[in-house]
């Protein structure tokens, strides 16, 4: 069982990299396709970030869905408990940030409302 959690770990990690690889090839075909549309190319910039940030999010929550199913699989000690805490709350933390730059809210702030609801 434990070398199957070891298959998914390696899993999640090789799809939270593709996510991150996609995201940012799409970002720039993006990016590039606007460069030439728009008059506003800091539009365009901000668009970029915007959808490449996605993308980091995605990845982030992938990696550590990876570091989860990991402290299932370890032999779990203070050290190594530790260094995983100290990864998840680093990650979290990026998580957090980066989705208030994406989209100008908190995570638990939710979606904006449409007008008139």
């Amino acid at each position: 069982m434990a070398e199957l959690f070891k298959m998914a770990v390696v899993a999640f990690e090789a799809v939270g990299v593709a996510v991150l690889i996609l995201g940012f090839i799409v970002s720039m075909v993006g990016f590039i396709k606007r460069i030439f549309q728009v008059t506003d190319k800091h539009e365009a910039f901000r668009e970029l970030r915007k959808d490449f940030g996605h993308a980091l999010l995605l990845a982030l929550d992938l990696l550590v869905a990876a570091d989860i199913i990991l402290t299932i699989t370890m032999e779990l000690s203070f050290e190594t408990l530790g260094m995983l805490g100290l990864l998840l709350l680093i990650r979290t933390f990026l998580h957090f940030v980066l989705e208030l730059e994406v989209s100008g809210r908190w995570p638990w702030q939710g979606s904006p409302r449409p007008a008139g609801e």
